[in-house]
């Protein structure tokens, strides 16, 4: 009992200091920003632009892509009605042939994906680092002292959202 006794005092105490600290920050008045990161993806013009890009990139490789499995299907349809009346041989090559199909088509599913994935991030890795720069530019402008970003609620009257999209826009 006395060596949990201890902690619970240092516990208490820090949370008091954390307290006491927060409201002498809020009584010199802190300013606070807040920035919709979701709204700088979707609305920025560098999130438009790469989304625009990837769906061009990737649009032809993910007809292929469906082209490859409806062709699948359809040997599976014609496998599924018509293996009785095969031939061994003929059974055994339909089903090496469809399996084949298969191997390549979630191979180059996964390879789609992967690479998909990696475009995303480096095209958000650079969408963040401009938001980044904007949203500096708008704290110093507005002698903010601290802005934050995916939180549960904020005002309408702290949101530098729309100021941090407008740099954006004009950095085009």
């Amino acid at each position: 009992m006395s060596s949990i006794f201890p902690t619970r005092i240092r516990r208490v105490a820090l949370f008091a200091l954390i307290t006491l600290s927060a409201n002498m920050a809020f009584a010199d008045g802190l300013k606070i920003g807040y920035t919709n990161l979701e709204r700088i993806f979707r609305e920025a013009p560098a999130a438009i632009l790469s989304g625009k890009k990837i769906e061009t990139e990737f649009s032809q490789r993910e007809k292929d892509i469906q082209r490859l499995a409806a062709d699948l299907k359809t040997k599976q349809t014609f496998f599924a009605e018509n293996g009785l009346t095969l031939s061994d041989t003929q059974r055994r090559a339909k089903e090496a042939e469809i399996n084949d199909l298969n191997l390549a088509l979630q191979r180059r599913q996964r390879e789609f994906k992967d690479d998909l994935q990696v475009w995303q991030a480096e095209a958000n890795s650079a969408i963040i680092e401009k938001a980044n720069a904007a949203v500096k530019r708008v704290a110093e402008s507005e002698n903010l002292d601290m802005v934050l970003q995916d939180v549960v609620w904020a005002s309408k009257s702290i949101d530098i959202t729309d100021q941090v999209l407008k740099i954006l826009g004009d950095n085009k």
